[in-house]
């Protein structure tokens, strides 16, 4: 189970560092329809991708939990991990 809680977590990075880079270049290219339709599309992969990782394994952020105790000290910190 750890790998594929590992695997999405990882999807979830790099479609939101892609979302990220796309949103770079755009604003230098603002005229790119393919790069703007890429970046929307890679938008809402990111969304979809960190809701089912929420959902299953708890929230990434703050701002996605209001329950108390924070869900995510639950978790191994990053150095704890093998």
């Amino acid at each position: 189970m750890k790998n594929v809680k590992d695997k999405m977590l990882k999807e979830v990075m790099a479609l939101d560092f892609m979302a990220l880079e796309l949103n770079l270049y755009l604003n230098t290219h603002p005229c790119d329809q393919m790069a703007l339709m890429i970046f929307m599309s890679t938008v809402q992969q990111a969304k979809m991708a960190r809701d089912n990782y929420e959902r299953m394994y708890g929230p990434l952020t703050a701002a996605a939990s209001m329950s108390f105790p924070w869900p995510w000290i639950e978790d191994p910190w990053p150095w704890e991990h093998q």
